[in-house]
């Protein structure tokens, strides 16, 4: 009897200790940030046009002057950011951690010039790691967007790599010390596919599929690499208000990032070839190829290059230098047009124009930290290849490919900024 009473008690001591909960701590961090910046045309951007994606094509007035070629110039700490940390905790040997964080951008008025910055989600998550599993839940940063240059502006090199926070459920198993995997399943909020309805998350929501991302990584002795395929699947219509039903489209994206560091040195690449990536700020979108008898829609997709490179030295005082190119390679098949000869349906991202073939980027940034303290300057050159819309597009290959010319805007822009 005491043997059997002893073995018990050693039980129920024993499950005790598996359901102990470690304390976890909390912490606040953010930054103050403030943003000086002075352009020589009017850009495509978003948050008071600190961030920007490409020069407006080039549009004359009655007296031959280029209406979008006027500088203009902009400063404020909007982008200052708050966030919560949770870490340590501990529950029958699963390592918990969450991030809850927001900044202030949110609200200004439809002029991007008055207004009240009002505080908005950017990522809320939790981690749950035992093992060689970990589990995310929760608002994050996009698999194929986390890894971003050394730039400090605030489009992180965007459209030349993808940017989307987004709500995910993601996966990674490690396999050894330096390999590892990841899987998640996404959905779409605020970076949204554009469509018949404009930009909205409906064409994901009707189509009952989440966006489905599979990876592998690699890292050891400061190499990273990350590989990997996207694929994404929406149905372009919901509505028989436009006098047709929904139809499907699936496309598939691959991606490829690297990194080395050693010392004071790091050098990043990363490389996108995109199909209909406008819902990660990627230049792209797609058309309708064909009408059905039954009034169903039929889409090819862009297909796009996107690719950045990084360098980056030192640590007081950093010298980065950023590149970065797009190749439009037009729609994937022939775009339909109805009797009167217009396209039926062509929707490109909205960070973009259609007639945009190629374009480079080139930002030579120098940053000087003290302590806490950040004081940056940086020149950024976006240059943009256009074909004239005059002249039509080529349905073929979903091209404006006839009266091609540059436009480019040159940027200078300061920082201060406060991390606490």
């Amino acid at each position: 009897m005491k043997k059997i009473f002893v073995a018990v008690a050693f039980a129920v001591l024993s499950l005790s200790a598996l359901a102990q909960e470690s304390k976890p701590s909390v912490e606040i961090h953010g930054f103050i940030r403030n943003f000086y910046a002075l352009d020589s045309r009017k850009m495509i951007g978003l948050t008071e046009d600190f961030f920007t994606y490409v020069p407006y094509d080039e549009k004359l007035a009655a007296n031959g002057d280029d209406v979008n070629g006027y500088p203009n110039f902009r400063f404020a700490a909007l982008t200052s950011r708050l966030w919560v940390e949770v870490k340590g905790y501990e529950v029958e040997g699963w390592k918990v951690s969450a991030r809850v964080e927001g900044d202030f951008y949110n609200g200004l008025g439809t002029d991007k010039v008055t207004g009240t910055a009002n505080f908005r989600l950017r990522q809320a998550f939790v981690t749950l790691a035992k093992k060689d599993w970990t589990f995310k839940a929760g608002q994050s940063w996009h698999p194929m967007a986390a890894d971003m240059p050394d730039v400090f502006s605030l489009n992180t090199g965007a459209p030349f790599g993808p940017f989307s926070r987004t709500p995910l459920t993601q996966v990674d198993y490690k396999l050894t010390d330096a390999i590892s995997f990841t899987g998640a399943a996404l959905w779409q909020m605020q970076y949204c596919s554009n469509g018949p309805e404009g930009k909205s998350a409906s064409y994901i929501k009707y189509g009952n599929t989440p966006e489905v991302y599979l990876g592998a990584n690699y890292k050891a002795n400061g190499l990273t690499v990350r590989l990997g395929i996207n694929m994404l699947s929406i149905k372009p219509v919901i509505s028989d208000d436009f006098g047709y039903r929904s139809d499907r489209i699936t496309t598939f994206t691959p991606f490829f990032y690297t990194q080395y560091a050693k010392d004071l040195f790091s050098v990043k690449f990363k490389t996108v070839f995109a199909e209909a990536g406008d819902h990660v700020n990627l230049n792209g979108g797609y058309g309708v190829k064909k009408v059905l008898d039954n009034g169903n829609m039929e889409y090819t997709p862009t297909r796009n290059s996107s690719s950045w490179l990084s360098l980056c030295y030192g640590k007081k005082v950093q010298a980065i230098l950023f590149a970065g190119y797009v190749k439009n390679f037009g729609t994937k098949e022939t775009l339909a047009v109805d009797a009167t000869g217009k396209l039926v349906g062509f929707w490109f991202s909205g960070n973009s124009f259609d007639n945009m073939n190629q374009m480079a980027r080139v930002t030579p940034t120098i940053i000087y930290n003290l302590g806490k303290v950040a004081l940056g300057l940086e020149y950024e050159m976006t240059t943009v290849q256009y074909g004239d819309k005059a002249q039509g597009i080529n349905l073929a290959t979903g091209l404006y490919d006839k009266g091609l010319h540059w436009i480019t805007n040159h940027r200078v822009q300061g920082l201060v900024k406060f991390t606490f």
